[in-house]
């Protein structure tokens, strides 16, 4: 166990999901071009979670081991780009995603925040804290720009939470093998 969170059991815990790296670099190379410099100390993600509690990192990671080890990576479609007032965002959508979070809500339901009890709107945000007026010139630039493509969700990332830069503490890569459709 990360000896922070040993030492600290307030600190915050943030789960997100991987990407693969085709999608982590397309969005990543536009959190660089418009995330505004000072604040962009994170790579582009995708939040599941926003606050887990740090006390039960070694059961929240059993937890996150064991579901990794029976999940096949997940098909992502990006749908299209949102506006968010003050940044913009690339949504997700993914019925196997949802059902996913749905699970793990279920799991952990009593330590959860009323953020995190929502229905999550998977999002991948490359824009954020700006005026509104340089948001909304963004999100019509890329909207005219726009195709939507598919990603994938490759595994599971755990975070601690310290007011600024994240601290990776692990990532639960999905290792089932993918069902044949029919």
């Amino acid at each position: 166990m990360p000896l922070a969170i040993m030492l600290d059991p307030q600190v915050p815990l943030i789960l997100t999901l991987a990407l693969d790296e085709q999608a982590t670099t397309f969005f990543n190379d536009l959190r660089r071009q418009h995330f505004p410099a000072n604040r962009n100390y994170l790579d582009a993600h995708l939040t599941l979670f926003h606050h887990l509690p740090g006390a039960r990192f070694e059961e929240l990671a059993q937890q996150l081991t064991a579901r990794s080890h029976v999940q096949s990576p997940l098909q992502l479609h990006v749908a299209g780009v949102q506006f968010l007032g003050q940044g913009v965002a690339y949504s997700v959508q993914s019925p196997e995603l949802e059902a996913l979070h749905r699970e793990l809500q279920a799991l952990w339901l009593p330590d959860l925040t009323p953020q995190d009890r929502q229905r999550r709107r998977p999002h991948v945000t490359v824009q954020n804290k700006v005026r509104p007026d340089a948001a909304r010139a963004l999100h019509e630039q890329l909207t005219a720009e726009f195709v939507p493509f598919e990603a994938v969700g490759t595994g599971l990332q755990l975070w601690a939470y310290r007011g600024g830069p994240w601290e990776w503490l692990r990532t639960f890569a999905f290792t089932a093998e993918a069902q044949p459709t029919s």
